[in-house]
């Protein structure tokens, strides 16, 4: 197979439609908009939300809540994925987490939590790990190193 020989698979792509090329097209005249008013105008039509002067539901509806810009999101895993995945004696970071497949996109940080049991010990070192976690590594015979 060559290049010129590609195409694409059939009925997955269509023909653009060719509006007010004449009436033979079966397009011409008003190009399949109708007649008058704003949607067969250029650029007419009413923007998104908008609901012929009612008031719109997005107004209707209460505020409520923020957005706090000081918190922070962390990618959380549990003891057990690490009992999963690890062997005995391994060092348990970020670069480690993502070669293994338990983290796919870090935004402030790993944090450990204390779901499940652990045996092995292994040497953390993560920002965050909640207290439980923490007594399960080092009761397992490992360590927490907090970044």
């Amino acid at each position: 197979m060559k290049l010129h020989e590609l195409k694409p698979a059939e009925g997955s792509t269509k023909a653009r439609k060719r509006v007010g090329r004449g009436s033979g097209s079966g397009l011409g005249n008003t190009s399949g908009r109708g007649d008058k008013g704003q949607k067969s105008r250029s650029g007419g039509g009413v923007r998104p939300g908008f609901e012929g002067g009612q008031m719109p539901l997005i107004r209707r509806l209460p505020k409520r809540g923020f957005t706090n810009i000081f918190s922070k999101e962390y990618t959380v895993i549990n003891v057990s994925d690490l009992e999963e995945r690890f062997e005995a004696g391994a060092e348990v970071t970020i670069e480690s987490l993502f070669d293994t497949g338990l983290v796919k996109k870090v935004k402030d940080g790993v944090k450990i939590l204390g779901d499940g049991e652990l045996t092995k010990s292994l040497t953390v070192k993560v920002q965050k790990v909640s207290k439980t976690a923490a007594e399960k590594i080092t009761a397992a015979g490992g360590k927490v190193e907090v970044e």
